[in-house]
């Protein structure tokens, strides 16, 4: 048993939302707190939210945040007697743990030998088994010899999944629904698991197709004090990464939730767990569950659990930490509501959730009540390609599960997010959806409701565009010389025509109208129709456009780059008036592939003088945590390759030359 020592300094080893929630509750709690930054973050809001900012060096994540070195030689130059890992980087690491100790810093987490056991999945499992937690069948991957990799996947059966054994958030997974597949997978997987991780063995698990993921929040202290906080459903999930949360989980009653727990709980307790963790199931609809992995940190969604249990988890890591016995007994723990949590990351749902990048120069939350938002970002930030794309998580918590979901899709929609590209409207459609509703949420959610990707705008086209058109041309006339002075619709002859313009709403087809504005009528024509919109309150950062009996109050904000954003109560588009003349990309009009992220190359599978066909990828890219493959647009044969493993480029850059022809004759 040990004493308890308080914590007076404390480094935040992290970026993003989880350095700046780290950072309030141990302000909250009068401890001095150090942030650590790279370059690219040097003004970010976590940088900003500490007391104290200490400079790391580097842009990459191996030169900032995962420099165990320079971690532990901020936390001396900053005085800091304590290291909080938050979740990924080093949160994990157990050499970096025993660092810690080393140095005489205490690291706001569990010991290393528990870091060590439960990193390695398969040892994870080991341990599990003896505890008497139900475990999926599995296979060891070793060596380069494919037939033993087949003959070690027959008793497992497919579909299985490859896994690293040093993995999480999805990477180094790869699934296999047939033999055919298993080399690729197992060389794709220990590629990204030795890059992700250092650590490039694998080996294969029984693949449960439409499970729920089900996790259980656990917590111990060093003097033998162990509980569990209730569950978390986390099934809705793309890449194998979670995107919505919730506690409680709509399929588990209170004797599932007992006997989970219970299995959770003996798990923590033979390792002599000390501080947060989560242990993992996946839940058949049988009501069998079996064991996934243990997480040894805190979790992206551990917020949902602190809503309805009204506990503060980041609170118990530092008083356990301290040396301090839990507060409460399991008895204690009660549920409160229902609480479910959106990760609002930079990414384009309907590129294949792909990541995407820039500035965020304008980002604020909804006027929505009792929202809480985890914010890592702020107006003017800079999502770079250098980490995870997450920006936030927003979370509702109401009495019950459908006025949560009710009132968190309606502050995602609220929300100002002009910049990158995100998953927002993609996020307040799951939570609208019947099947979401219902509870119908497992594994392969995302798969079985491909509508959601790409769900639509709720508001009609003309009310933003009318805004957009209305207020560019009120800000015109403006700031005019001459003419500035005058009301919206002077016009210096009586009866003159309207003013043509083309008009594009994001990345989708221009469109050809015509208007006419005058006082507080703007006459639209638009693909054979006219339409009469009544304006009220058009000014330069809005109107109230009213059209068909209905009306809507549109801010509209023009962006650096002339882009001019809308935003209403329930949705959000983007515009761009059109040259006359645009310009032509000569690599796209080529057919030659480019980056289409800036990254580093991490696989180049053609030589000079292959033949290709379209579609077939020539390059792969690593950035943001996921690798990105670059195809042929057309068939043709390799004339020249620019790019070599390990190379970053930036995006756009030219990645393969091919002939013209592409006939490969």
């Amino acid at each position: 048993m040990s004493e308890a020592v308080p914590i007076r300094t404390l480094l935040v080893a992290n970026r993003g939302e989880i350095a700046c929630r780290v950072i309030r509750t141990a302000r909250e709690m009068g401890i001095r707190t150090v942030a650590v930054h790279s370059d690219p973050d040097a003004g970010a809001l976590h940088v900003r939210a500490g007391d104290v900012a200490v400079a790391l060096g580097g842009s990459t994540s191996g030169e900032s945040y995962l420099d165990q070195a320079k971690i532990l030689a901020a936390a001396e130059r900053a005085g800091a007697d304590a290291i909080h890992p938050g979740y990924g980087f080093l949160a994990e690491n157990a050499a970096f743990a025993e660092a810690c100790a080393a140095a005489g810093i205490v690291f706001v987490g569990p010991s290393p030998e528990a870091i060590r056991t439960m990193g390695l999945k398969d040892l994870a499992k080991a341990r599990a088994r003896e505890a008497g937690v139900p475990v999926l069948e599995d296979a060891e991957i070793a060596g380069d010899d494919r037939d033993e990799w087949l003959a070690a996947a027959e008793p497992v059966g497919y579909p299985l999944l490859v896994k690293a054994t040093a993995g999480g958030g999805g990477r180094g997974m790869r699934l296999v629904t047939e033999a055919g597949e298993l080399a690729d997978a197992v060389e794709g997987a220990r590629r990204e698991a030795g890059g992700a991780f250092g650590n490039a063995d694998v080996f294969l698990e029984r693949y449960l197709q439409v499970p729920r993921h089900i996790e259980i929040q656990v917590f111990g202290d060093s003097h033998g004090n162990v509980v569990h906080l209730l569950e978390r459903e986390c099934s809705i999930q793309r890449r194998h990464q979670k995107v919505i949360e919730e506690c409680p989980s709509p399929a588990v009653d209170p004797e599932l939730r007992e006997r989970m727990g219970e299995t959770a709980v003996a798990l923590a307790r033979s390792l002599g767990y000390v501080g947060a963790g989560t242990v993992e199931y996946l839940l058949d609809d049988s009501g069998d569950f079996f064991f996934l992995e243990m997480n040894t940190r805190l979790q992206v969604e551990h917020p949902v659990t602190e809503e309805v249990t009204g506990l503060d988890l980041v609170r118990l890591q530092l008083l356990v930490a301290q040396g301090e016995p839990l507060p409460f007994e399991q008895a204690d723990v009660v549920a409160s509501g229902h609480a479910i949590e959106a990760r609002l990351y930079a990414e384009s749902p309907a590129g294949g959730f792909s990541p995407t990048f820039g500035t965020m120069w304008r980002y604020e939350h909804a006027s929505v009540p009792r929202i809480r938002y985890e914010d890592g970002i702020d107006s003017g930030s800079e999502v770079t390609t250098f980490y995870d794309p997450l920006l936030a998580k927003v979370v509702a918590h109401a009495p019950g599960r459908v006025e949560a979901a009710g009132r968190l899709a309606l502050a995602l929609r609220g929300m100002r997010l002009h910049g990158p590209c995100t998953n927002r409207d993609f996020l307040a459609a799951v939570l609208d959806g019947a099947d979401f509703l219902a509870g119908e949420t497992r594994t392969d959610f995302v798969d079985a409701h491909p509508e959601l990707v790409e769900p639509g705008s709720r508001t009609p086209l003309l009310f933003h565009l009318a805004a957009a058109v209305a207020v560019s041309a009120h800000r015109r006339r403006a700031t005019a010389p001459v003419a500035g002075h005058a009301p919206p619709g002077w016009r210096l002859l009586p009866g003159s025509p309207g003013r043509r313009a083309t008009w594009r709403e994001g990345d989708g087809e221009s469109l050809e109208l015509e208007y006419r504005l005058a006082a507080s009528r703007l006459t639209l024509a638009l693909e054979g129709e006219t339409h009469e919109v009544v304006l009220g309150e058009l000014g330069a950062d809005g109107a109230r456009v009213r059209h068909d009996g209905i009306e809507r109050r549109c801010e509209v904000a023009v962006g650096p780059d002339g882009s001019v954003w809308v935003n209403d109560s329930e949705t959000q588009s983007v515009w761009r008036q059109q040259p006359r003349l645009p310009e032509t990309d000569e690599a796209v009009v080529s057919g030659n592939p480019v980056a289409s992220i800036p990254g580093t190359v991490v696989a180049v599978h053609v030589a000079v003088g292959d033949r290709v066909e379209s579609g077939q990828t020539l390059v792969v890219l690593e950035a943001m945590k996921m690798e990105h493959g670059s195809v042929a647009a057309a068939a043709g044969v390799v004339e020249a390759i620019h790019v070599e493993v390990g190379q970053y480029v930036e995006a756009h850059a030219k990645l393969v030359t091919l002939s013209q022809d592409g006939s490969g004759e």
